[in-house]
């Protein structure tokens, strides 16, 4: 059974950092996808970043050069590393793989 669990969200200032963190339980992480999505107050769950299992990425226009996806597949680990923050980035984050999705992780962003 598939289980993903995001950690590292928390409160920022427009221009700091987050990193965001997914732990995958399960098998064959070496040979899956991944991908953040962000789901903003009031808004739809929208497509962030991917990183495919040969570690090609994908990112949206919004967070393209400020935002870094990436993983360890020694560690079963998928991360998003968040820079120059800005109140538009404030939402839940979550990983998805696999066809699951994981709980999500509050990321604010203050101006």
């Amino acid at each position: 059974q598939v289980q993903l669990v995001e950690s590292g969200g928390g409160l920022a200032q427009a221009g700091g950092s987050l990193r965001l963190s997914c732990a995958f339980s399960g098998s064959n992480f070496r040979f899956r996808n991944f991908s953040w999505y962000r789901q903003a107050p009031g808004y739809e769950r929208t497509f962030v970043a991917k990183i495919t299992s040969g570690g090609s990425t994908d990112y949206e226009n919004f967070v393209r050069g400020r935002f870094t996806i990436s993983r360890d597949n020694a560690k079963n680990m998928v991360y998003l590393q968040m820079n120059s923050l800005k109140p538009d980035d404030t939402g839940v984050y979550y990983c998805r793989g696999a066809d699951t999705w994981g709980q999500g992780t509050q990321v604010t962003v203050s101006s």
